[in-house]
């Protein structure tokens, strides 16, 4: 076979094999993704796309055309808790709508201030704006029904073979690199003998176990809920412990429901799924089932490593979540964009020898912190008892549901308020951030407070022409200088020039961002990630060596 020759070969196209094959086709760099699915998802998957997310997609060009997808502009994004999805409501957390979010998303401060609030879309529908926008790159060739089959560490290369599933030839290719997002069974990770740590096997009454997932069109739902509209509705008994997400705002929806110890669900029908529907519905209604099929709750996995010389694994082939919290499809998309800049740097020579060896350093650290957010979510909703007289028409009933109330109320608000963990993650101590002596605040789920301390994300702010001022950042490297009268940056330009990184000064004579970033030069990372800040610029050279895995 003559191999075909590339620059990175990706196995897996799922969100985080995407956007790596976005973050690399925009930079040039000839990627070849092969997935065995026949297409982008089917199922709905995951259903909540995190704020930073969505800057992240923003910055590649297509937040508003995600945005405008999923649940009609005006629909609800509520999460609300019931005894059955026509009995009591016990809890909600009001959202505010797409079309709210667009508008509110401009006078929020603190914790949420952001170029971006989060957005209720199915999965499904975001990889298929992912594969669209990274086919539009000339250097990509992105193949489904086409699997990994075989791959060797050459040491000045990657030897793999790849196959059409249906049989065909399979064919040689050459890559400098390899990633592994091929997911929690990944053929990449274990060839390379990258065990798991972390916990798994959680028992729970709740996301914790086996659960069954449907995904069905009911249209008859609204009208039988007597209820405000949510985005997720989560059904609290003692018969059936279960939580369903709109996929359209009209008739199709993402439920999935507890299996309970001695049910076989692997042997369950459609007309189980009807079933178990109607258990956690309170009533009978006529389901179009879709698909199902069970998934296990109770897993807080990470890889032992992310990297073995020139290949590489990330999202669920690095780390498996249980999905409270919606953080394994954020964690995945965040491995990607710290990986795409960093991978085109080394094909194009201006890497450091640092450099790739970061990717690890960074982003381990950052899966082990979600997946302990979402076991603590998991804990909080999962561990709490439904009892009987929760829907007993009775005073011990309403004493019950007033104790739900008072639990699901707090747990809501953990879970699904979660600017910290959303915007919070850093890299502190990684050899690539230049540090200034300041610590960062405390790392908490719930609360955000923006710092340009470097390691983490840049603070933002709206500037007074109406752009955000992330819109303001070069694609590639950044160095705020701000205030009236910054200092001179020619050093910068020079040290950036001698090491061929791409860098562009952006200047905003604001006094208020001077304030915010409190430092008058910022050194952003392609990722939007702070590297450095400070007063003056005499050590451009080092600080610009250090940041790029030179020093």
């Amino acid at each position: 076979m003559n191999p075909l020759d590339c620059d990175v070969l990706v196995a897996g196209g799922g969100p985080c094999g995407l956007v790596l094959a976005n973050e690399l086709g925009r930079r040039g760099i000839r990627t070849l993704l092969v997935d065995p699915k026949p297409s982008t998802a089917f199922n709905p998957q995951a259903n909540a796309t995190q704020a930073r997310t969505m800057e992240h997609f923003r910055r590649l060009g297509f937040a508003d055309e995600v945005r405008a997808l999923g649940l009609p502009p005006d629909h609800p994004t509520d999460i609300a808790y019931f005894t059955r999805y026509t009995g009591h409501e016990l809890a909600r957390l009001s959202l505010p709508t797409a079309a709210e979010a667009v508008r509110q998303v401009r006078a929020m401060g603190g914790s949420w201030s952001a170029a971006e609030l989060p957005h209720r879309v199915s999965q499904k529908f975001v990889e298929a704006v992912l594969r669209r926008h990274a086919e539009a790159h000339p250097g990509n060739d992105v193949r489904y029904g086409w699997k990994l089959v075989d791959f060797h560490d050459a040491g000045t290369h990657v030897d793999a073979t790849v196959q059409p599933v249906d049989g065909g030839a399979p064919q040689a290719v050459q890559a400098r690199y390899l990633v592994g997002a091929d997911g929690p069974r990944s053929l990449v990770r274990g060839k390379l003998g990258i065990v798991w740590g972390g916990a798994s096997g959680v028992r729970r009454d709740f996301m914790g176990g086996q659960m069954f997932a449907v995904y069905l069109r009911a249209p008859g739902f609204y009208e039988v809920l007597p209820h405000a509209r949510a985005w997720m509705y989560v059904s609290v008994n003692a018969q059936r412990r279960a939580f369903m997400a709109s996929v359209d705002g009209r008739s199709e929806f993402a439920f999935h429901a507890a299996v309970h110890e001695g049910e076989d669900a692997e042997a369950w029908t459609e007309a189980d799924a009807r079933r178990v529907f109607a258990e956690a519905l309170g009533r009978e209604l006529p389901v179009e089932v879709l698909s199902c099929g069970t998934w296990t709750a109770g897993h807080s996995l990470v890889a032992q490593s992310m990297q073995r010389g020139r290949v590489f694994i990330g999202g669920d082939a690095a780390h498996l979540f249980t999905p409270t919290g919606g953080l394994g499809y954020n964690t995945a998309v965040e491995d990607a964009v710290n990986l795409g800049w960093k991978l085109a740097a080394a094909v194009r020579g201006t890497a450091g020898p640092g450099l790739l060896p970061s990717y690890e350093r960074e982003r381990r650290p950052l899966a082990l912190r979600n997946t302990a957010y979402a076991r603590h979510f998991a804990d909080s909703v999962g561990l709490f008892q439904a009892r009987a007289e929760l829907e007993e028409d009775s005073a011990a009933g309403a004493a019950a549901r007033a104790d739900a109330a008072r639990h699901l109320e707090a747990h809501v608000r953990m879970e699904f308020n979660i600017p910290g963990v959303t915007f919070g993650g850093r890299y502190d101590g990684s050899p690539l951030i230049v540090p200034d002596g300041s610590t960062p605040p405390p790392d908490t789920a719930n609360a955000y407070v923006p710092t340009a301390c470097p390691g983490g994300r840049p603070p933002h702010a709206w500037l007074e022409d109406g752009r955000s001022l992330f819109d303001t950042f070069h694609a590639e490297w950044t160095l705020l200088a701000l205030g009236p009268q910054p200092p001179a940056t020619a050093s910068f330009e020079a040290a950036a020039g001698e090491l061929g990184l791409d860098l562009r000064v952006v200047r905003h004579a604001d006094p208020a961002l001077r304030a915010l970033y409190e430092a008058p030069l910022a050194l952003v990372r392609p990722d939007q990630i702070v590297a450095w800040r400070g007063a003056e610029a005499s050590l451009a050279a080092a600080v610009l060596r250090q940041a790029s895995g030179h020093a």
